[in-house]
């Protein structure tokens, strides 16, 4: 069974950085899109951003140009660089796992941005 679990989450300042991680076991990492999703309280969950095995990329525009998605196929592990945060980013930021669609989820980390 895939497991992920996701670390790096915090709270920070608007306009500061965070790097989240996400490392994967029991799977053929370099053959699954990963990706990030997130979920604000109230709100719908949101797709972030996501990675093809290939390293194709893909963004919500709310983040396009502050965010990176990358992989580390040695590390079993994929990461969201999140820089230039703004308080509309806090929410709880899901890593998932996607083989086939069969999707597989992380527990969530949270990110809060305030002052």
């Amino acid at each position: 069974q895939v497991q992920l679990v996701e670390s790096g989450g915090g709270l920070v300042q608007p306009g500061g950085s965070l790097r989240l991680s996400c490392a994967a076991s029991r799977i053929i990492f370099s053959s699954y899109a990963m990706g990030w999703y997130r979920q604000a309280p109230g709100k719908q969950r949101e797709l972030v951003a996501q990675i093809t095995s290939g390293s194709t990329t893909r963004y919500a525009d709310s983040v396009k140009g502050r965010f990176t998605i990358s992989r580390d196929n040695a590390k079993n592990s994929v990461y969201l660089q999140m820089n230039s945060l703004k308080p509309e980013d806090t929410a709880s930021y899901y890593c998932y796992a996607n083989a086939g669609g069969v999707i597989t989820w992380g527990q969530g980390t949270q990110v809060t941005v305030s002052s």
